[in-house]
């Protein structure tokens, strides 16, 4: 009978591991981040905060033009973004 020693048996059983993570990841990490990115700002963030967000980021606005845009003041839209960033942090911190 063949014994195995127990280093063997956990690199292999690492290596096993390993394999399996790779064939069951997807294809493009930053995929699955923009699916985590955009579950997350559905679920965490207000209408609101949303809307800046895409009017920031994706539309590339800067925060004076958003404000005018809303009719808001600028620092209103300053710490409306900072708390939505926040808040997407706290979600999201654990799958980064």
């Amino acid at each position: 009978m063949n014994q195995i020693s127990l280093d063997a048996k956990g690199g292999q059983f690492l290596a096993d591991m390993a394999n399996w993570q790779r064939e069951s990841a997807p294809e493009n990490s930053a995929d699955l981040e923009r699916r985590n990115l955009r579950f997350a700002r559905q679920q965490v963030l207000t209408k609101r905060q949303q809307q800046m967000l895409e009017l920031y980021y994706d539309q590339g606005l800067t925060m004076g033009q958003i404000a005018a845009k809303l009719h808001l003041n600028r620092s209103t839209v300053c710490r409306t973004l900072q708390r939505a960033r926040e808040r997407l942090y706290a979600c999201l911190r654990y799958t980064l």
